[in-house]
């Protein structure tokens, strides 16, 4: 990722006033795995391996709040407190719930049970920094679970966009790749938690995504709207000519297959 990308994927006012103002795109993102195989139930495992753990779980960027509905649910007892840098994508999620920055944590030290960071650390400037408050506010028998993708996640979705985005510009020329993922993937997430966890246990979890209409698909590239400056094509034509080569696909081969490359972290001192 070059440096611009590297400061577009993390810059504060981008995130909670364009990307994550509403769960619009962010529920785009989600929506997709309801065509997954397997089906990775990832609120669930989640709330698996927290099912010893005593005291108050915090969900670090918890956006549309996800894991936190599903935790209350699993885990009626300990009390779930979700964080967000984004205060329009809180609008929704069941409190309590307050706008915060990872990196400045207004929790006590020792003060929870564990501390969730799902598919966030990505978009933290300063990912040091992020980790050692995760590790700062949890207690010592506690744990850190984090989430991210390898690095060869979705990569059918990189490849199309980068042939809509060379049908577009019509030079020949291989266009700009963006990638936000890359900061914290998981091969070097363990490198990363490490630093303050002397156990670090990565569960991936591969699976593989068919659709057999285009609207999915384009939904989720469409989803990244908040940094199409980015991606140094028109944003709105590279979406649509995405969609007829989809749809083509679609047509020739019955569906369209994506390749899913996730894992969580489960982080112990």
């Amino acid at each position: 990722m070059t440096e611009p990308s590297a400061a577009a994927a993390t810059d504060r006012t981008r995130l909670a006033e364009s990307a994550y103002s509403s769960d619009r795109d962010l529920a785009a993102r989600q929506s997709i795995y309801q065509w997954q195989t397997p089906r990775h139930d990832l609120p669930g495992i989640v709330a698996g391996q927290l099912s010893d753990v005593r005291g108050r779980v915090v969900d670090v960027g918890c956006g549309n709040g996800r894991f936190v509905r599903r935790l209350r649910e699993d885990r009626p007892g300990p009390a779930v407190l979700g964080l967000d840098i984004a205060p329009g994508i809180l609008t929704g999620v069941p409190g309590p719930v307050a706008v915060a920055d990872v990196t400045r944590l207004p929790l006590a030290t020792g003060s929870v049970g564990a501390a969730l960071a799902m598919h966030m650390l990505y978009h933290v400037p300063d990912i040091p920094q992020a980790v050692r408050e995760l590790a700062r506010v949890v207690a010592r028998d506690g744990l850190v679970i984090a989430s991210t993708n390898g690095a060869r996640d979705k990569a059918e979705l990189d490849d199309l966009w980068q042939r809509a985005a060379s049908d577009v510009l019509g030079t020949g020329q291989e266009p700009v790749r963006f990638s936000i993922g890359a900061r914290f993937s998981l091969e070097n997430a363990p490198d990363y938690l490490g630093a303050e966890f002397g156990q670090v246990e990565t569960l991936e979890l591969p699976s593989t995504v068919t659709v057999h209409d285009p609207e999915p698909v384009v939904a989720y590239l469409a989803s990244y709207r908040a940094w199409a400056d980015q991606y140094d094509v028109p944003f709105g034509a590279t979406v649509e000519r995405a969609r007829t080569i989809v749809t083509e696909r679609i047509a020739r081969q019955g569906m369209f297959e994506i390749g899913c490359r996730a894992g969580i972290l489960v982080c112990r001192r």
